[in-house]
């Protein structure tokens, strides 16, 4: 971090950025940033994947009612597949980040990959259990994201996207063996890929 002291790191911009949905077969990578206000402290931040979906649902609420700012942004299916999903993470970070009202003073990103942003980076592994404001990132990242997939299990309900959001669990492999793989599914990822081959 830049500054001398803890006063300047406190006056500092600092926005968490973390990305939701590089694991499934389907659908969109979500991504998205969040710088806290220290006016209005959230409890309960935590790493969005050992949160209930109830729990995860009243702190985006929160998040977005009480964060400095806050934006989320996606990378899609086509762009997973023409990039890879690494680089389409950190797309949809990047687009999440460029869509603040300003430009933070630093960025810190779960994980070790770092996206080209218009600020200074650092990589933090586990962040989203460290940081509070990453925590914060991770919740909105995943909420949007499952939003997006009960809009689409609309489109397709034969694969049960409501439920695994798109994860290849047992259902939804069982899923693509009888109906095939869909718009939404990434064609670059193996399980998906091979029914190509066939």
């Amino acid at each position: 971090m830049t500054g001398n002291g803890a006063e300047a790191a406190a006056n500092e911009l600092i926005c968490g950025v973390d990305e939701a949905g590089r694991g499934p077969l389907a659908g969109p990578v979500y991504a998205a940033c969040v710088i806290l206000n220290a006016d209005h402290p959230i409890t309960g931040l935590a790493d969005s994947k050992k949160l209930s979906e109830s729990k995860r649902d009243a702190l985006a609420i929160m998040i977005k009612q009480h964060a400095a700012a806050w934006a989320v942004a996606s990378a899609t299916v086509e762009e997973i597949d023409q990039l890879n999903i690494l680089q389409a993470s950190l797309l949809a970070m990047q687009r999440a980040v460029r869509s603040l009202p300003f430009v933070p003073d630093i960025a810190l990103v779960d994980g070790n990959q770092s996206p080209r942003l218009p600020c200074p980076v650092r990589t933090i592994i586990r962040g989203d259990s460290l940081i509070p404001a990453i925590s914060a990132a991770s919740i909105l990242a995943k909420t949007a994201r499952d939003a997006e997939m009960k809009r689409l299990h609309q489109l397709y309900p034969c694969y049960g996207f409501d439920k695994h959001k798109g994860y290849g669990t047992k259902a939804h492999l069982a899923a693509l063996q009888e109906y095939g793989a869909c718009k939404i599914h990434r064609q670059s990822f193996a399980p998906v890929n091979a029914l190509n081959l066939r």
